[in-house]
This record gives structure tokens, C-alpha cells and sequence, in this order.
């Protein structure tokens, strides 16, 4: 397209477009439908126009369009009048009041129709109560795209005519589960960034276990919400300890255990203590229990790793996720030795950054230090996040420096 055909068709456009939304709204009595119609309608003929050229009569070229795209406006629009009438007339008995309604709507932000970045944007933006630039500099993108991303999440539930009331029993258990999953996500993201200049970004963490914590207050006697929480306050109670005063990753074993959080080692193995006999166990209060076991042991020494691989074995029983096969095979290593984990990890198919982490550290433990620094630099390599990217070449060069491991 040329300049000159280019501002030939934009200044067609510009003519045109109040003369089809005056026929539009003289035709159908609608301003704000009719202007969105328009609008779409001057999009594709800017889209196609350059390259086919301004149809013989683009006057009806634009409002045939428009008037189609008029007409679906007006069809969804009466949709949801119907849903909406529909809802009102259900009796007031089947209201169940404000806290019922908090967690209705975490379910409907974690709706299965949208993708896993949409429920967890439209749960902050909803249920957490952050501004869209606030998701947006939690998740490292544009303020636009996050508004065009939770838009379109919006949209498809307004699409989809779910109600607004709780799903049917048969499906609370799996729509529970995918909040649960959510908030879990979350707090991953915040304890452990994927990307970005940090390791750890606190306010995400705490937004995630805010929201735990309601989770659980809302489901008192959902196992799982409360295993949720307890593996969310264990697992963040590190967090003083997890980086040096310059941001760097400082390991588990290496950590001073005296700046860990008390309060909330305390609180976690409370609230496991309690979930764990009310059953179903699930992965989550197993997880908690993990996090406890490592969390109440005063040094890494005195880790009871025997009790850590019987508590493994039984998570991959209800979840065998790839992240739990290699932390079992690092416990099994940890216990009886690194040839056992190694000969574990060598059966693994998934093979990410977690795995050659594991591996290397397990090689190191049994002194083949060539192995060990070569599956610490393919770590490095598949890691996303630049504090774990120094972390695994800091380990590498040790190795291939001599200064012998821990």
C-alpha cells in the first residue's frame, strides 16, 4: 500500500463513518451498539481496503457490515437481559449471602472456559482487589496488554451464560480444585519468579496467601484449602533467609534458620496438624507437611529425610506431577545415598531446569564433579529467571575451580 492509497482510503473512512452511524442509529435507535459496529466496520475496511482497493459503493459496503455486526450486538445483548431476568426471578431463599457470593465469584474467575493467565489476572483484579497497572508490574507486562487480557476473560464468562450462583455438586469438587490450583500458582510466582530481577516478589506472595486465607475461612471444612494455606505460610517462612542482602539465591541447606518466620512455621504446622486427620488427604497438606518436616528441623542436618520420603511416596500417589518425581528422587538421594536418587532421576522422562538442578546436586554429593558442573550449566540453560541463571553458573565454576563441594 502506497501513502497516497493509504490516506485515500483513511479519508474515505473519516467521511463515511458519520454517515453510516447516522443511517444505523436512524435505522435501529441505538448510540452506543450502533458506534461499537461502526467502529468494527471501519477496522476491516481499513484492514482490507489497501489491498483490494475501495469497493464501487463503499457507502454500503460499510454499513452492510456494520449492520451485521449491529445485529449480533443486539442478539447477546438481549441474552443476558434474559439470563439476568431469569436470575432475579429465582427465589430469595436460594441467596446465601455475602461470604457464599466471595467464593462464587473465585469461581467464576477460575471458570475452566478461560486459560490459566486469565484466572489468575481476573481472580487479582476481582476477588484481590489490585488495579489492572498493579497485575500488570507483578506479571512483568504492559498495563494495555493486561487490560486487553482480563477484557477478553471478562468477556468470555459474560459469553459463556454461566450463572452466577454455585456450580451443581457433582462439579464443586473439580471447580474448587481449579481455585485452589490458582491461588497456588500465585504464590509460586511470588516465592519463586520465573522471570524479572528478582527471585522473590514479596507482594505477590502475600496477595496469595491473603487470599488463601479467605479461601479457607470461606471452605472451613475443605481439607485442602487449609492444607493450601499451611503449605503457603511454610514455604514463605523462608523467605528472609532465601536471598543475600545483593538478591542472590542462597539453597536450602545453606540458609541461616534463625531469620526464618517463627510465627508462621508455627501457624502452618497448626493448620496441617489439624487438616491431615480430617481427610481426604491431598497434595497440598502433604506438600504442607513436607514444608513442615524441613521447617521445624533446626539444621539441615537434622532434616529427618526417611520421613520426608515416606511422605513423598505418599504425594505421588494422589499427584505423581514431574515436580514431585524429582524432589522424591532428590529425598530417596538425601537418605540413602545419591546413587539411589540419581538412579530415580534417570528414569524421569521430563527433563527441565529442576531436573539437571537436581541431578547436579546429587552428582556433587557423590564426587563426580565433571558431571556435576556440566548438568549445573544446562540448568542454567533452561532457567528463566536471572538470579537462578548466576546461582547454577556460580555452582558450575566452583566445580571447575576445585573449591569442593559442601
Amino acid at each position: 500500500m502506497t501513502d497516497e492509497s493509504g490516506a485515500t482510503v483513511n479519508g474515505t473512512l473519516r467521511t463515511l463513518a458519520p454517515q453510516v452511524l447516522g443511517a444505523l442509529v436512524r435505522r435501529y435507535g441505538r448510540f452506543d451498539p450502533a458506534e461499537d459496529a461502526v467502529q468494527e466496520a471501519l477496522l476491516k475496511a481499513s484492514q482490507r481496503w489497501p489491498e483490494t482497493g475501495i469497493p464501487e459503493r463503499p457507502f454500503c459496503w460499510l454499513l452492510q457490515v456494520a449492520s451485521r455486526k449491529l445485529i449480533d450486538l443486539l442478539r447477546a445483548e438481549q441474552a443476558r437481559r434474559e439470563r439476568e431476568v431469569r436470575a432475579a426471578r429465582e427465589e430469595v431463599g436460594e441467596h446465601q449471602g455475602d461470604a457464599d457470593d466471595t467464593l462464587i465469584l473465585l469461581l467464576l474467575c477460575c471458570h475452566p472456559a478461560l486459560t490459566a493467565a486469565s484466572q489468575i489476572a481476573l481472580t487479582l483484579r476481582a476477588v484481590g482487589g489490585l488495579t489492572t497497572a498493579e497485575i500488570a508490574r507483578a506479571f512483568l507486562t504492559s498495563e494495555d496488554s493486561m487490560t486487553r487480557r482480563i477484557t477478553r476473560a471478562k468477556r468470555t464468562i459474560q459469553d459463556s451464560g454461566v450463572p452466577f450462583r454455585m456450580p451443581p455438586e457433582e462439579a464443586q469438587r473439580e471447580r474448587l480444585d481449579a481455585v485452589l490450583h490458582v491461588l497456588y500458582l500465585i504464590f509460586t510466582e511470588g516465592y519463586s519468579a520465573t522471570s524479572g530481577p528478582d527471585l522473590h516478589r514479596s507482594d505477590l506472595a502475600a496477595e496469595a496467601i491473603r487470599l488463601a486465607e479467605m479461601t479457607a475461612a470461606l471452605l472451613p471444612n475443605d481439607s485442602e484449602a487449609t492444607g493450601l494455606l499451611a503449605l503457603m505460610l511454610l514455604t514463605d517462612a523462608r523467605s528472609p533467609a532465601r536471598v543475600t542482602e545483593q538478591g542472590e539465591l542462597v539453597p536450602l541447606h545453606e540458609q541461616d534458620r534463625t531469620r526464618w518466620k517463627a510465627d508462621s512455621i508455627r501457624r502452618g504446622v497448626e493448620l496441617v496438624t489439624a487438616a491431615l486427620p480430617r481427610g481426604p488427604v491431598g497434595p497440598y497438606q502433604l506438600q504442607a507437611a513436607i514444608a513442615a518436616v524441613h521447617d521445624e528441623a533446626s539444621t539441615a542436618e537434622e532434616t529427618d529425610w526417611r520421613q520426608i520420603v515416606g511422605l513423598y511416596r505418599l504425594l505421588l500417589e494422589v499427584s505423581a506431577s514431574p515436580v514431585a518425581k524429582v524432589s522424591h528422587a532428590v529425598a530417596v538421594g538425601m537418605a540413602d545415598g545419591p546413587a539411589a536418587g540419581l538412579e530415580l532421576l534417570a528414569a524421569l522422562d521430563n527433563r527441565d531446569r529442576r531436573f539437571y538442578a537436581a541431578r547436579a546436586h546429587l552428582l556433587e554429593k557423590a564426587g563426580d564433579r565433571e558431571a556435576a558442573r556440566s548438568a549445573y550449566l544446562r540448568a542454567a540453560e533452561l532457567a528463566t529467571n536471572i538470579r537462578q541463571v548466576r546461582y547454577l553458573n556460580a555452582r558450575a565454576r566452583r566445580l571447575s575451580e576445585g573449591a569442593g563441594h559442601d
